[in-house]
């Protein structure tokens, strides 16, 4: 069963709906939100949620949504999540704030694929059933949108720090969204005259005054020329002290910044890069893919050739080979619940490593002392291992843990120079990655003696 996460949000587009809406509470919280739910079964249709989530999972039904409200409410109210478990995937956030007066009815949605609204006829219906809420749940200001473009908005600061935004609100039109709905005072703001006579695909008046404006037919193409000249024809409308030339090249930019970029990442860290790419914002993407595409890792120098192994120093050298045994396990009892291929001790397990450390920027949220006297030792040897394991390699053991060395084919490896420069920072941990230093000793193994230049 397949659910919307907040990182499935930020993998793909979605279509994003943000709505705060108020309510009478003088009769029963069923009866107050029936025609919220009426609205949102007979228009969204083939996204339409299918599950409830509450203190737990049920069905979607009109009762499991009561039931599941009146589980989850508290002093302040009460929130609950209706998800879609097939494509298109829905998450659908209902935030009942029954402290403040009048009570608010606060709606986030997010549709995915954003793609999923390239016809006009389902867009419209959309439209339809915020324009429903709308008429019963009057809003200041609610919009629906790219999350990937609304996020190079500034959105909802706009520019202002966080104490402003939150005392003045959308105090006037920043921004113009594919769907728009402006409430009586940003409409008196502007003029209603005005905004009644912006350009746009559609623009109706309510009857509590407000004025929704939908800027182009579909939702889905809002990076297109067409759609930004509507959109900046708009703004600019609504805004004439703005610059039509100045706006529609912001937009155009962003129209860039958004526009898909095909990885070519450098196949020794591929498997990496690709998943790392989870960290950034959706709207930050296609940028970081054609920074990582022309970005190329040093190669490793943590090895010698053969004919400069060192020799075993210890008396006792299976002592110390059940040692790193030890120090790799420690890795494990650390990422195990996070990281459950460790214990395989595979390459994949060294990506999955990897991808735990920088997601988690381990080098700057640990102590550096824990760091090294810890995760160094349990990084370097948890390597070692892999690469005995699966390259046929073999441990040199000797006392000073950094001169311990794993021999492959005409190689010999140093785990852990390789871990203590891995773990100096998030950057050191895509530079000296455990997963290139294997697919290099990987691709040596079998190769003709090397040398140092």
């Amino acid at each position: 069963m397949k659910l919307l996460t907040l990182r499935d949000l930020n993998v793909e587009d979605t279509l994003r709906l943000s709505f705060v809406g108020t309510f009478e509470h003088q009769s029963a919280l069923e009866h107050e939100l029936e025609p919220f739910l009426q609205a949102l079964e007979e228009y969204s249709r083939e996204w339409m949620p299918n599950l409830v989530k509450g203190k737990r999972r049920r069905n979607y039904s009109r009762a499991a949504v009561w039931k599941a409200l009146e589980e989850s409410r508290d002093e302040y109210g009460s929130l609950i999540g209706l998800c879609r478990t097939t494509s298109p995937l829905v998450s659908l956030t209902v935030d009942l704030g029954l402290a403040h007066i009048p009570p608010e009815l606060r709606i986030w949605l997010d549709v995915q694929p954003l793609s999923f609204f390239a016809e006009a006829e389902r867009c419209r219906r959309f439209v339809e059933m915020v324009r429903v809420w709308v008429s019963r749940y009057p809003v200041p200001y609610a919009w629906a949108h790219s999350a990937a473009d609304e996020q190079l908005t500034d959105s909802p600061n706009f520019g202002r720090d966080d104490k402003t935004t939150e005392r003045d609100g959308y105090d006037k039109v920043y921004e113009v969204c594919w769907l728009n709905v402006f409430g009586p005072r940003l409409v008196e703001t502007v003029g209603r005259e005005r905004m009644l006579s912006t350009p746009a695909h559609r623009v109706e008046e309510l009857p509590d005054g407000s004025v929704l404006l939908v800027t182009w037919p579909t939702a889905a193409d809002f990076a297109s020329e067409a759609a930004r000249q509507a959109q900046a024809r708009a703004l600019v409308h609504l805004r004439p002290e703005l610059d039509f030339d100045t706006v529609l090249h912001t937009l155009r930019e962003r129209s860039a910044t958004l526009a898909p970029v095909e990885p070519h990442f450098h196949p020794d860290v591929a498997p990496l890069l690709s998943r790392t790419l989870d960290g950034f914002a959706i709207s930050e993407r296609q940028r970081k893919i054609a920074e990582l595409n022309v970005w190329q890792p040093p190669e490793p120098e943590e090895w010698l050739p053969a004919d400069a192994a060192l020799p075993s120093d210890l008396e006792d050298p299976q002592s110390v080979l059940a040692h790193y045994g030890y120090l790799s396990e420690r890795l494990v009892a650390l990422l195990h619940s996070e990281v459950p291929s460790v214990l395989q001790e595979t390459p994949e397990s060294l990506t999955d490593a990897d991808v735990y450390f920088w997601s988690e920027d381990f080098p700057k949220t640990r102590l550096r002392e824990a760091i090294d006297e810890h995760a160094v030792p349990a990084v370097g040897a948890y390597l070692g291992e892999v690469l005995v394991r699966h390259l046929g390699g073999r441990w040199i053991p000797r006392e000073k843990l950094e001169e311990s060395q794993v021999l492959v084919g005409q190689r010999i490896w140093l785990p852990f120079v390789r871990a203590r420069r891995y773990l100096q920072s998030r950057q050191s941990l895509l530079e000296h990655s455990l997963t290139q230093l294997y697919r290099v000793a990987e691709r040596h193994r079998h190769g003709p003696p090397s040398s140092r230049r």
